[in-house]
């Protein structure tokens, strides 16, 4: 025969061959098993440079993820990047937290500001996601949720190292303080100020702007008279960049120190000449190009977006693929059960080694301090 009854029709072999095939496909379907991974950062405005480069570091993970075919509970994991643009506000960001965790978003990578960290993580926690963020305030970390996890240093570790620099390499006796206002700005601020006393230094100025200011003349101005040898900066790229070129405008020969947010290769995009030797900041992690596996992932990174890679994609990357080594080990995919896996073990990322403690924090959370040469950022040491 070459028909087959089937009800009140007749099927080709054919036929019949297309309706085990897709049988077989939809078997295969129900075997995988999608992962969301949120991302929340600035995809606009002036920080939209770091929230891309963030972004890449979370999609060159899943897409490798997704080539090994991981197995966790006898499903193939299928990740899948949802990105958000958080905008650095935190209005906003609390609304993305919601949004994501509305969509069944279980884990997120994110915000980068600590202003939008601090409240959008209790949305997180309220919905029963992990989050790992690169938000450096202290307080980030302080909620007491389980699932929160610090990437990179915070800005205790940033902004102390960044004043035991200027003391005892930079040798400077006296310094200002500039911050922008910011959660993250402040908090940085505060703490290098702290140490800086510890240190002995003599902190004969502080002013404020925010991180929307392009004009600093009046306050550098006013600094220029107090003979500051070093000013640090607790604020973003967008306005460390203009504030080193009129600095030399005014003839102000004091080093611009910071935190990692002075790192990015953008401050000598937008600051030109004007940065060189004269920009010194503090970055959570090791220098890529003296890690064993740092210059295969910069490599392979310029040849999948055709970018250099900025301050945190490494980390970023080394964190997803630490919460699926994770999910194997624990062979669950539900955030209380990785995170736990997490806290108990480590692991050899591109950018350092990540074991948490219980408050989420890195136990050992390497700086490398940087300038520019030729408007480009050159390590110098890591501490």
């Amino acid at each position: 025969m070459t028909r087959a009854s089937f009800g009140f029709r007749t099927l080709t072999p054919a036929a019949i061959a297309a309706l085990l095939l897709a049988g077989h496909a939809h078997q295969a379907s129900a075997q995988e098993q999608v992962i969301k991974i949120g991302h929340s950062g600035p995809l606009s405005g002036p920080n939209a440079f770091a929230g891309k480069d963030n972004e890449n570091g979370v999609r060159l993970a899943v897409e490798e993820l997704n080539a090994k075919k991981i197995v966790v509970e006898g499903k193939t994991l299928k990740f899948e990047l949802v990105s958000e643009d958080d905008q650095c506000d935190a209005r906003t960001g609390v609304s993305v937290a919601q949004k994501l965790v509305d969509s069944g978003v279980k884990f997120v990578m994110g915000p980068y500001c600590s202003g939008v960290a601090i409240p959008a993580s209790r949305v997180y926690n309220d919905g029963g996601a992990m989050v790992s963020t690169v938000g450096t305030n202290p307080k980030v970390t302080e909620g007491g949720y389980k699932n929160l996890f610090r990437i990179i240093a915070s800005d205790t570790q940033i902004g102390s190292n960044m004043a035991v620099y200027a003391a005892q390499v930079l040798k400077v006796k006296q310094v200002a303080v500039i911050d922008d206002r910011t959660a993250f700005g402040q908090g940085v601020a505060d703490q290098f100020t702290k140490e800086a006393k510890k240190q002995g230094l003599t902190v004969v100025g502080q002013e404020f702007t925010t991180d929307k200011s392009t004009d600093f003349l009046s306050i550098l101005t006013s600094l220029k008279a107090k003979q500051p040898q070093a000013i640090f900066f607790g604020g973003y790229a967008p306005q460390a960049a203009p504030m080193a070129r009129q600095m030399k405008q005014l003839g102000l020969t004091a080093k611009l120190l910071g935190g990692d947010t002075l790192c990015s290769p953008e401050v000598g995009k937008l600051g030109g000449e004007a940065v060189n030797d004269t920009v010194f900041c503090a970055q959570g992690g090791t220098m890529l190009d003296k890690v064993a596996n740092g210059p295969a992932f910069k490599a392979k990174y310029k040849a999948r977006f055709k970018l250099d890679a900025d301050a945190y994609a490494a980390s970023y990357y080394d964190q997803v693929m630490f919460m699926a080594d994770a999910m194997q080990k624990a062979n669950s995919t539900q955030p209380a059960k990785v995170g736990a896996q997490m806290l108990q073990s480590s692991h050899q990322g591109v950018a350092g080694t990540y074991a948490y403690d219980d408050k989420g924090n890195l136990k050992q959370a390497p700086i490398t301090v940087l300038t520019f040469r030729n408007a480009a950022p050159v390590p110098l040491a890591s501490y």
